[in-house]
């Protein structure tokens, strides 16, 4: 868990990313740009730097996937192609006519919003809902261990969050409680099952298998 900026951010519960979005933030323009970093992976550097041409067609329409600029990506690796799925349709749908001419998140004055300060729109909405050790890397987390859990191979979920190499994206996925309980009844398959006095192997007696427990 995260504490005053430091540990790992927190993986967010589908509960607790509900109330981010309904009761922590307090505007259109930061659901968007949290939203795209919850269905995107992205990185926040990655997310603010947008411009609207990556994300609409010339008439507003919404494109059918966008672009992370490599100039923007951490190490400036290789540009990226995130495709947009129906829950990030819906929010970017009703967002064209804030966006800004240029950038997707426009900032104050000019240019695009500063990563630093969608850092401390985020700090506030947690703080609102009494969210602990969270951070707007926690989306990024978040997106990837659901798509780890949900079975997606490791090369292919490298795709999208465009580490490296996999020991580098190993290190985002968390593993719950229940998926290593779940790991460990696995076992219980190859045991035999153990009755007063003997041995039973797969539920019935075997002479082989026969032992007298004292």
């Amino acid at each position: 868990m995260k504490i005053n900026r430091h540990g790992r951010a927190k993986v967010l519960t589908q509960q607790e990313i509900q109330l981010i979005f309904s009761q922590g933030l307090e505007n259109d323009r930061d659901r968007m740009l949290f939203g795209v970093c919850l269905f995107s992976a992205c990185r926040i550097r990655e997310c603010v730097t947008l411009q609207t041409q990556d994300i609409y067609t010339l008439k507003g329409e919404v494109r059918s996937q966008f672009i992370i600029r490599k100039s923007n990506t951490k190490g400036k690796l290789a540009t990226r192609t995130i495709p947009v799925i129906e829950d990030l349709r819906r929010l970017l749908t009703g967002y064209y006519s804030i966006a800004g001419d240029v950038y997707l998140f426009p900032g104050r004055f000019e240019g695009h919003i500063d990563h630093d300060s969608a850092a401390r729109i985020f700090r506030k909405a947690c703080q609102r809902v009494g969210i602990v050790g969270a951070s707007t890397h926690s989306f990024r987390r978040t997106a990837l261990t659901q798509m780890s859990n949900a079975g997606i191979p490791l090369r292919v979920i490298q795709e999208v969050s465009g580490h490296r190499n996999l020991e580098q994206l190993q290190k985002y996925l968390e593993v719950g409680d229940e998926q290593v309980l779940g790991a460990v009844s696995a076992l219980s398959m190859l045991s035999p099952v153990v009755e007063v006095g003997k041995w039973v192997y797969d539920g019935q007696s075997s002479p082989n298998l026969m032992k007298q427990i004292t």
